[in-house]
């Protein structure tokens, strides 16, 4: 490997004059691409096994939960009265959160021209569809009787004598999700096109072959393809940008237009972004830096790119603990009895615990990223990652659950518990997320191979690669040409 041969680079050097490379090691187009091919061509390693049937079987106890849900009805998850949103919608809020950080690095970075995603779009873009399928499942069971969810369109019938409620906020979160999904796996499996063309000429199975070919669409790297691909890309780029204000923002609205303490805040939208971005980001560093290592794309992912990423979560992280001060002082400022013992009481309440765990994490964990010794240091930059993901999930539970359990009638609190079906099946979507990760990993080009070369020096002596460019067969000269010049 060339990385071996050669001394490391020191990519997080501060001289603003000087651009950091960002692939490091002496690597041409070949090498490049010979690298990414390899992961999925090279024998499989163990422990993606034993990673996988561990996923797996996860994956197996959610599915078993829910179909022991729809069996025994929603009553086997722990929500009572008043408490009828619990873990189901923290889970979803949390998934959809997690999702924000593939289109954010994949859409607004791509529109602003910073180069440094490149290694780590492909791998965030991902992790958003697969977060998405784990948050669409909570919503989608908790509606109950799942077999007359069809009752949640406007069907004319005179027997149900009722109408869907168009105006409710919890449909505008179906479209925006919906809608999100949609262009997030449309814009995904666009940047996947030259790179599958690309598995398939390199992969001597013939089903592999036919797969891999199969989904690149008859892509040849011809001048006409490089044009069509490089419009449609800025068009979902473009398309894709306001989705990501959006969609957290409307889930945000599902509390904001409610007149329930603790949740009737104007705060909400960006409040509920900036912490979108921030737990995104800090499961794309959990993710990476372990993928990193194991497939060896240390010279395609850099310190750069890691350090980069943890001046994001902690330009976030700092919003969002700014949120949590505001909340209290409009809660205080404004007057209202209700909404400021809603305040006192998630800090001194019951729940207490929660949300000082939630403070922690969010809070206080990433300030450690002001030390450029932790942002330069992956297996540090995990842990703080993890306690960040924990808060966030923390900070969904805080707002949900505090809020439910006593609101404006005393005779009414109550205190929610989870059962062990919301236990497991919050870890078999942990579960499902890791299972789609790995296949990913395995089987998929896991770092944008056209788009890397794109961002590389060009070679001294251009003249074959052009050649093949203009004959192209999805091989490493053609995926790296393109983007060069498109760039």
């Amino acid at each position: 490997m060339a990385s071996m041969l050669t001394a490391p680079v020191d990519t997080t050097f501060e001289d603003p004059t000087r651009r950091a490379p960002l692939v490091t090691g002496d690597h041409d187009y070949h090498s490049v691409t010979d690298t990414v091919v390899g992961i999925a061509e090279h024998k499989t390693p163990l422990a993606w096994y034993i990673a996988f049937a561990i996923s797996s079987s996860f994956t197996l106890l959610l599915f078993s939960c829910i179909a022991y849900l729809i069996y025994r009805g929603v009553g086997v998850w722990g929500n009572n009265s008043p408490v009828f949103w619990a873990w189901d919608i923290v889970n979803f809020v949390f998934w959809v959160g997690i999702g924000h950080a593939g289109t954010l690095i994949s859409a607004i970075l791509f529109l602003f021209r910073q180069n440094w995603r490149t290694s780590i779009n492909r791998f965030a873009e991902a992790m958003t569809i697969f977060a998405v399928c784990c948050a669409g499942i909570f919503p989608a069971v908790h509606v109950g009787r799942v077999w007359f969810a069809y009752w949640l369109f406007p069907l004319p019938s005179s027997r149900l004598d009722m109408w869907p409620n168009f105006r409710s906020p919890l449909l505008w979160d179906v479209f925006a999700v919906s809608t999100y999904a949609t262009v997030s796996l449309l814009f995904w499996y666009m940047g996947l096109i030259p790179d599958l063309a690309t598995f398939r000429d390199k992969t001597k199975s013939k089903t592999k072959q036919f797969i891999y070919g199969l989904l690149a669409l008859g892509w040849t790297g011809s001048a006409r393809h490089w044009h069509r691909y490089e419009k449609a890309y800025v068009l979902l780029a473009a398309l894709a940008t306001p989705l990501v204000l959006s969609v957290h923002t409307v889930v945000s609205f599902d509390f904001a237009t409610a007149q329930l303490p603790g949740w009737h805040a104007t705060i909400f939208p960006p409040y509920f972004v900036a912490g979108a971005v921030f737990s995104g980001f800090a499961m794309v560093i959990t993710l990476m830096v372990p993928a990193r290592e194991w497939f060896g794309l240390k010279d395609f992912v850099t310190l750069r790119h890691l350090e980069n990423m943890c001046k994001v979560i902690l330009a976030t992280g700092c919003m969002v603990g700014f949120a949590y001060g505001i909340e209290f002082f409009i809660a205080w400022y404004g007057g209202n009895p209700y909404e400021g013992f809603t305040f006192m009481n998630r800090a001194f309440g019951p729940y207490a615990w929660a949300y000082w765990t939630m403070v922690s994490c969010n809070v206080i964990a990433p300030q450690f990223f002001w030390s450029k010794k932790i942002r330069t240091s992956p297996w540090l930059m995990v842990l703080i990652c993890i306690f960040v993901n924990i808060g966030m999930w923390f900070e969904r539970f805080v707002i949900i659950v505090t809020s439910l359990s006593r609101d404006f009638l005393p005779s009414s609190w109550g205190y929610y518990s989870p059962t062990w079906v919301d236990i497991c099946m919050f870890a078999g979507s942990f579960g499902l997320f890791f299972t789609l990760f790995l296949l990913f990993c395995r089987y998929l080009p896991i770092v944008a191979i056209s788009e890397v070369k794109g961002v590389m020096p060009a070679p001294a002596d251009t003249h074959d690669h052009h050649h093949g460019a203009h004959h192209g067969h999805g091989t490493a000269g053609t995926a790296g040409s393109s983007p060069a010049a498109a760039h």
